[in-house]
């Protein structure tokens, strides 16, 4: 019989049948790769039996002395419904949820090395955390969930998830908390979905044409500024967006409407923030913006030659309430009124000086006011309006600058009387050193007219963790 094979031929052969094996082999170990995959679809599933309130986690945080409380061999689960979203990026490795679809009394996050989990967690999902070997805590400010590091709390691994985090199949429509604005950001809101009804970007930003975190100084997170429609004076809120999100590029969007989003805190904790899960949290009216009836004449260079008024308080009496001739000084709400100071050092006043202030005044709420005589601006033309102004740690609380030009001049009045905030004065920042004097602008009030007056309200909530004292001086109204 002839041979069909020669040695050349068979080596060849060899060769082939080893790469057929091991590319068997190969596909081999791919098809196990999948297969080892946890199932991760969501099943209808029971209350676990040992279910606690997620406040009373955030409460035992505050109980403990080292910051952070580790659960050991409890068996015990923490019920919540998921309210954010890593789709488009925003958030990275972690899972916020809270505790009710509606009016929630506590928030949490829950760190999960794993991405992405808007596949798996969808906003909405009723979830049950398992909190045995878990550790909670504060991480920037905010309460998380995860496991016990060195000083830190770490995140918690892919093959602990399915065990860590039971998901029920039901997916439930959250109703965000309506807040008309800063003043009721609390803790007591963190990690908790809310809304804003009525709100835009300043108009900084938006004449800047500034995107969501795309601009050059832009780090981690662009940082951009919501004022609410319903007070011209409420601090701007803050807009975190990472600087990895799909939608960092895309322009602000300009009018004005209602804002979804998840009460945080700043990476230093030094400020309440908004982040949100997508751009279609923005439910804007492109052509309207916040309608402020505001008075706004502008800023000019110089005062006026003509002095209707300058009052420097120098003849008033130290410790008692500002009371020069033809000024209302009046107590809206609470005990503390703007009262006559002198200081020296570093927080030093001009000579005599008024302040008010209601820290630790023991004052559910604060409202004081400090309002100039009376004047005829159509007497006269050119209009100049300034003043200086200083701050102790003003913190939470606000001055305010208002015109009026219905006021009857009297108490009584003050409540029923219209006040337009004035839009063009400076008045000094919390943010500024508390030894500093800020001067106002001379500030035109030329397109005024009639009789009116001029007032500067404090506004405290009592609260002293937030609350601290404006400083007032050097008042003058010029004219041509």
């Amino acid at each position: 019989m002839m041979n069909l094979f020669n040695n050349k031929t068979m080596k060849n052969f060899h060769k082939l049948f080893a790469i057929a094996v091991l590319t068997v082999i190969t596909f081999s170990c791919v098809e196990d790769d999948d297969f080892s995959i946890p199932d991760t679809a969501a099943v209808d599933i029971e209350a676990p039996a040992n279910l606690i309130d997620m406040s009373a986690v955030i409460g035992l945080i505050g109980q403990s002395q080292t910051g952070t409380v580790t659960f050991e061999n409890n068996e015990q689960f923490i019920e919540g419904y998921v309210i954010s979203s890593d789709e488009a990026g925003n958030f990275f490795e972690e899972l916020i949820i809270q505790d009710a679809i509606q009016n929630p009394t506590a928030g949490i996050k829950v760190l999960i090395d794993n991405s992405p989990l808007f596949t798996t967690y969808a906003p909405g999902q009723r979830i049950y955390v398992k909190l045995d070997g878990l550790t909670a805590g504060l991480s920037n400010g905010v309460p998380v969930l995860g496991l016990n590091g060195s000083g830190v709390i770490e995140k918690i691994a892919p093959s602990q998830q399915t065990e860590v985090i039971l998901r029920d199949s039901e997916i439930f429509d959250i109703v965000p908390t309506p807040v008309t604005g800063p003043s009721e950001f609390t803790t007591a809101k963190l990690l908790t979905l809310i809304q804003l009804p009525e709100a835009q970007f300043t108009d900084g930003d938006i004449s800047a044409n500034r995107t969501f975190a795309a601009e050059p100084t832009d780090q981690f997170d662009g940082v951009r500024f919501i004022q609410t429609c319903g007070d011209f004076f409420a601090a701007p809120i803050r807009l975190e967006t990472s600087t990895f999100s799909d939608f960092k590029a895309l322009r602000l969007p300009n009018g004005s409407g209602s804002i979804t989003a998840i009460l945080q805190r700043d990476f230093r904790d030094d400020f309440f923030v908004l982040s949100v899960n997508s751009p279609e949290d923005f439910n804007f009216d492109p052509n309207t913006r916040c309608n402020f009836d505001i008075v706004a004449c502008g800023t000019v260079a110089n005062a006026g030659t003509n002095t209707l008024l300058f009052e420097n308080f120098e003849t008033q009496s130290t410790g008692a309430a500002a009371m020069p001739a033809g000024w209302t000084n009046f107590q809206e709400e609470g005990t503390e009124t703007w009262e006559v100071y002198t200081a020296t050092g570093a927080n030093a006043s001009l000579g005599k000086s008024v302040n008010c202030g209601s820290f630790r005044s023991g004052d559910a709420s604060t409202v004081a006011w400090l309002i100039t005589p009376q004047f005829d601006f159509d007497a006269q033309t050119g209009e100049v309006f300034s003043f200086e102004t200083s701050n102790s740690f003003a913190d939470g609380s606000s001055m305010e600058v208002l015109f009026s030009n219905d006021w009857d001049g009297t108490t009584a009045g003050i409540a029923t009387a219209s006040w337009e905030p004035m839009a063009d004065p400076v008045v000094v920042s919390d943010s500024e050193a508390f030894g500093n004097w800020v001067f106002s602008e001379n500030v035109s009030l030329d397109c005024v007219t009639g009789t009116g007056a001029i007032a500067f309200r404090y506004i405290g909530s009592g609260d002293a963790g937030t609350d601290g004292t404006y400083e007032l001086d050097n008042i003058s109204l010029t004219s041509n």
